[in-house]
């Protein structure tokens, strides 16, 4: 039982190490949200400036890039409808940002419970021989306890840093969002503002165009 549980507990240690740093890599900032797109975003103040930004974005592919080139490719249809159209795709993008973080926070939980597993199982075991041999000296007994708590003591030393990593990349990826989200606002409030304008106007000055109709009927 004890070789099984110690298995166990370096197949979940490889598992944890490998999720850590793969996703170390995957949550670099210059990779999610590139310099250049940023940059890009700043300089697009108008539809004509799109063009650019799209160019940029095709160069830098990232879950930043993809949004933006969704927003333009939809910039033809109304503010409201190109909003909700990415927030469903950022949806996605921050469900791909979090591949592998669940994996983190089930060897959270499951590794001490492996460690503790073991222990069990070497107390068992150990109370067993005693049981068929009797009561050894106790400087046996206690170097025989010691090797059994070795079992919880990796379980713990699995488990505290998966929890480290899972809380800083949870937090890192909650961050990143609020960055897309920023980025993404102020691009469609800007192509969408000679509309908003125009709105704007027909709501304040709504007399020239009623004096107008007027003036025509009589």
């Amino acid at each position: 039982m004890e070789p099984f549980v110690y298995g166990l507990l370096i197949l979940t240690s490889v598992v944890g190490l490998t999720f850590i740093v793969e996703r170390g890599f995957a949550l670099r900032w210059g990779r999610v949200v590139p310099r250049e797109i940023e940059a890009a975003v700043e300089s697009c103040q108008s539809p004509e400036d799109v063009p650019i930004l799209r160019r940029i974005c095709q160069q830098h592919d990232s879950p930043m890039s993809r949004l933006l080139l969704l927003a333009a490719e939809h910039l033809p249809w109304p503010m409201a409808e190109n909003a909700d159209a990415i927030q469903t795709r950022a949806r996605h993008e921050i469900v791909r940002l979090e591949r592998g973080l669940v994996v983190l926070e089930i060897i959270v939980g499951i590794a001490p419970l492996l460690g503790l597993v073991g222990t069990i199982a070497g107390m068992m075991t150990l109370f067993g021989d005693i049981g068929r041999r009797g009561l050894p000296e106790a400087g046996e007994l206690a170097k025989g306890i010691a090797l059994i708590l070795n079992a919880t003591l990796a379980g713990l030393l699995i488990a505290i840093p998966s929890l480290i990593f899972w809380s800083y990349y949870s937090k890192k990826v909650e961050t990143i969002a609020v960055e897309m989200e920023t980025l993404c606002d102020a691009f469609i409030r800007r192509q969408y503002r000679e509309e908003g304008q125009s709105l704007e106007s027909k709501v304040q000055n709504p007399r020239p165009t009623v004096a107008k109709e007027v003036s025509s009927v009589e």
